[in-house]
């Protein structure tokens, strides 16, 4: 009797399960909508706004303007971390700070805001994994999957924990950067001279008005007397700069904000696209095999042979005019050409496993009932390859980004003013051994940070899915034998 009933309970479709006993899938599913609500109509219009502008981008295409009322709509809606909640702007009257966050100094208002912004995240990150714990406690048939020790094991691997942590910091950083900056886009990258800011004058002790492209004037970092704005400090205008500014005044936290949201989306789009195709064309040749694998063997081959700087100059030159290269000022461009190079590394290392798969009994049980191949390496071949592509997917992205600084700092790579790291590099060369020094080494160090943070996940979830590989601990092995329970 006992056994039929658990047959039951595995054959259960999840929609029951959830019927049968909904309170913690409630519970949860109201505090992830909370959290989003907090912050939610912020990113609904921004991106409401980037749909609108692609499609404003193709004549004829219906919608764009609709899409632009929706984005300001939700603009206009109240969010929890807004610079209007926590202002850092404001001015020093002799007496008392005026406009900014309960009067307290920028720098105190600005990392009240910077601090919780990642306390959000942490938040919203620690109420995903108690839905998985949920799950994987009420509503999951069976007690124990691969995936528990898979879990089991990243969780143990501290330094794939190192990882993830820093490229959670950089995610966010991209993500949130219209808030963790003291300034915004639109005033210190796009349009200083658009904009007005008020400032203390102590000579008269009046309150005075000057452009902000006036004020990044006076507040410039170059490397000589009293030409700099450094690390954790205030320019004459009462503004304060985490990192200091760069040699024509504009803040640099704000710089390598925005540029990380270049940096991610180049990275994860070439990814994206160079995954895919990597993806397709392991799982046909595993299966076709033969003249399929040979003509997709050589192509790569021929791919692979080409110099990749070279290619990518040489495409940069060729586009400079033309359409797709005026998209995110030359990031899409990018994105097809890194896709292009990459893709034939992601192809080789998921091929191997791909073969694996497709000599297995259960894909040959697929063909004898006449699955058709589509269906046979979506459902039965592609689930054990993603991990693979995964881990190697992690690895290439930490290449690419240091490939984009490097054309950036080559002056070959993302055109000005869109923000990129290896501009800021560039910017500052002259000045390294200055006073100065911050405009290049700071985001040196963070470009050298987030490749190392990839890497480390990438080894650590490696590790997690292939206990027996080079580089897996004895903490993560010991996972493995202690196993997950439900």
């Amino acid at each position: 009797m006992m056994e039929t009933e658990l047959t039951e309970d595995i054959d259960q479709p999840l929609r029951d399960r959830l019927k049968a006993h909904p309170g913690p899938a409630l519970l949860w599913g109201a505090g992830l909508c909370l959290l989003l609500l907090l912050e939610g109509p912020t990113y609904l219009d921004g991106l409401l706004g980037a749909i609108g502008f692609g499609l404003g981008l193709l004549p004829g295409a219906p919608g764009a303007e609709a899409f632009a009322s929706a984005s300001a709509f939700f603009s206009e809606l109240p969010h929890l971390l807004s610079r209007e909640l926590i202002p850092n702007r404001g001015y020093y009257d002799g007496s008392a700070w005026q406009g900014t966050f309960l009067g307290l100094e920028p720098k105190y208002a600005w990392l009240i805001r910077f601090l919780l912004v990642y306390v959000y995240v942490a938040v919203l990150l620690g109420w995903l994994w108690y839905g998985y714990v949920t799950f994987r406690r009420h509503y999951r048939a069976a007690d124990w999957t691969p995936t528990d020790d898979v879990i089991d094991r990243l969780r143990s691997h501290y330094w794939g924990l190192f990882g993830l942590a820093v490229v959670v910091f950089f995610i966010t950083m991209a993500a949130f950067a219209p808030v963790v900056g003291p300034t915004t886009a639109e005033e210190n990258i796009e349009g200083p001279y658009s904009h007005d800011m008020q400032y203390y004058d102590a000579d008269t002790e009046t309150v005075e008005t000057i452009t902000i492209g006036e004020a990044n004037l006076g507040s410039a970092s170059r490397g000589s007397g009293d030409s700099n704005v450094g690390i954790w400090s205030y320019d004459d205008f009462g503004r304060f700069h985490p990192v200091g500014t760069l040699v024509s005044g504009k803040d640099l936290f704000t710089f390598l904000a925005f540029g990380a949201r270049v940096s991610l989306f180049i990275g994860l789009g070439s990814m994206a696209i160079a995954g895919f195709i990597a993806t397709t064309l392991a799982l046909v040749t595993a299966y076709y095999k033969g003249v399929t694998d040979l003509i997709v063997v050589l192509t790569s081959d021929s791919v692979q042979a080409m110099p990749a700087l070279l290619l990518v100059i040489l495409a940069t030159v060729v586009f400079k005019n033309h359409w797709i290269a005026e998209l995110y000022n030359g990031a899409m461009l990018f994105i097809l050409l890194f896709a292009l190079i990459r893709w034939p590394g992601l192809w080789r290392a998921v091929r191997g496993p791909a073969l694996q798969v497709g000599e297995q009994e259960w894909v040959d049980a697929a063909k004898s009932y006449g699955q058709r191949p589509t269906v046979i390496m979506r459902k039965h071949m592609a689930p054990y390859i993603l991990g693979y592509l995964l881990v190697y997917a992690s690895l290439t992205l930490g290449g690419v980004i240091i490939s984009v600084s490097a054309l950036s700092f080559l002056g070959l790579g993302i055109t000005a003013p869109t923000p990129e790291w290896g501009r800021a590099i560039n910017i500052g060369q002259s000045y390294i051994a200055s006073q100065s020094w911050h405009i290049s080494l700071i985001p040196g160090i963070l470009i050298t940070l987030v490749v190392t943070g990839f890497n480390a996940l990438s080894d650590g979830i490696r590790d997690a899915i292939d206990p027996q590989s080079e580089g897996a601990e004895g903490g993560a092995t010991g996972a493995a034998a202690g196993g997950g329970g439900g």
